[in-house]
């Protein structure tokens, strides 16, 4: 939503913002071999724009990375 003005995109998704629950890889790539962009600790902020089976895409705006995590590394039903 924060590049509506600037980026053109077929839909734009709100971020939700959650805490993790434990430390976790940000990936890439969705896969389990991807490469590592940063790592993230438990009690960060994620904020995921989508789920997709086992994990969350989103943005870890402690790091100013996006990527992927393990969507079990959130913690259950907290917002940030």
């Amino acid at each position: 939503m924060r590049l509506a003005g600037s980026v053109f995109a077929p839909h734009y998704a709100a971020p939700l913002p959650r805490k993790l629950a434990r430390g976790t890889a940000l990936r890439a790539e969705s896969a389990a071999g991807s490469p590592t962009v940063a790592q993230l600790g438990a009690g960060d902020t994620f904020e995921v724009l989508e789920f997709a089976g086992t994990h969350a895409w989103g943005v870890a705006p402690g790091a100013g990375r996006v990527g992927y995590i393990d969507a079990d590394a959130l913690a259950a039903d907290d917002a940030a």
